[in-house]
C-alpha cells in the first residue's frame, strides 16, 4: 500500500510527523479514512479516536478534541485544539505524550 506523509500539530509543538499507510479521524460530520493521493480536502474535526496506521500491525491512537484536518499533494495535516495519545506499538513514544491542549 502506498505511503502519504502525516503531520499533526497542536498550538503548542508537532507531535507527529511520519510516513504512514492510512488515517481515520473524527471529522465534523463524521468518521472519514484518508490514503495515499486522496482527493485535495479541508474539513473540520470533532471529538473522537483518531486512528493512524504506519503499516499492518503498527497503529498509534490519539484522542482529539476539534481542530482542522487538510489533504493536499499527498500531504495530511493535522491542526488540533486538544490530543492525547491513547495508545503506540510496543516500544513506540511520541515526544510529549502528555496530553497538549492549547
Amino acid at each position: 500500500m502506498a505511503d502519504y506523509r502525516l503531520q499533526i500539530i497542536t498550538q503548542t509543538r508537532t507531535v507527529f510527523d511520519r510516513m504512514v499507510e492510512s488515517i481515520v479521524a473524527p471529522g465534523g460530520a463524521g468518521y472519514l479514512g484518508v490514503l495515499a493521493h486522496h482527493a485535495p480536502l479541508l474539513t473540520t474535526l470533532g471529538s473522537g479516536k483518531l486512528r493512524v496506521r504506519e503499516r499492518p500491525g503498527r497503529e498509534f491512537v490519539f484522542q482529539v478534541e476539534g481542530g482542522f484536518l487538510e489533504v493536499s499533494r499527498n500531504v495530511a495535516t493535522i491542526l488540533a485544539d486538544s490530543l492525547r495519545l491513547l495508545s503506540a506499538p510496543a516500544g513506540e513514544s511520541i515526544a510529549g505524550d502528555e496530553e497538549d491542549q492549547g
